[in-house]
Parts: structure tokens; C-alpha cells; sequence
């Protein structure tokens, strides 16, 4: 089986540390959001800081940790945003 990936958008502190809006990440197959999620910060570990409060959506949706994510899947990282 061929690996395949998802596409992985990412706002705000994530975005720095991804060093870009937009990365493909390859799986070796479908998992759950808290999966991908252990995946990412794998792959980047300076997104350790953010693991606990990071908010994953799943196509235009925010995801449970137990929700799937698939080939193809657009995966959103959104970190806390502090403003006022």
C-alpha cells in the first residue's frame, strides 16, 4: 500500500514552527485527529508548547481527538489566539 497524505493547515504559532501556512503530511494510514495530532508534533517537535491546547479541525469541522482523518483530508491546526 502506497502511503498517502493530508493536507495540514496552520495558523499562528503553529504556522511558525511548520514554517509555512500549508504542508503535506504523509500517513501510512487513515487514524483518529489525536493521532494526527501526535504525528505533527513528531514531525515538529516545537509544537510540544502547543500540543495540550491546540484545536484540530477536520475539513472545515473541529474534530474530537477520536474523530478519523483520512487520505485527503484538509487538517487545520489552530493554537490558542491571544488578543484583546
Amino acid at each position: 500500500m502506497m502511503d498517502a497524505a493530508v493536507r495540514v493547515l496552520a495558523f499562528a504559532g503553529a504556522r511558525d514552527v511548520l514554517g509555512a501556512g500549508e504542508v503535506a503530511l504523509p500517513l501510512a494510514g487513515p487514524c483518529t485527529a489525536a493521532e494526527l495530532l501526535e504525528h505533527v508534533c513528531a514531525r515538529y517537535p516545537g509544537l510540544g508548547p502547543y500540543k495540550g491546547s491546540i484545536r484540530v479541525a477536520v475539513n472545515g469541522v473541529y474534530a474530537t481527538p477520536s474523530d478519523p482523518v483520512g487520505f485527503g483530508d484538509e487538517v487545520a491546526l489552530i493554537p490558542p489566539v491571544a488578543g484583546g
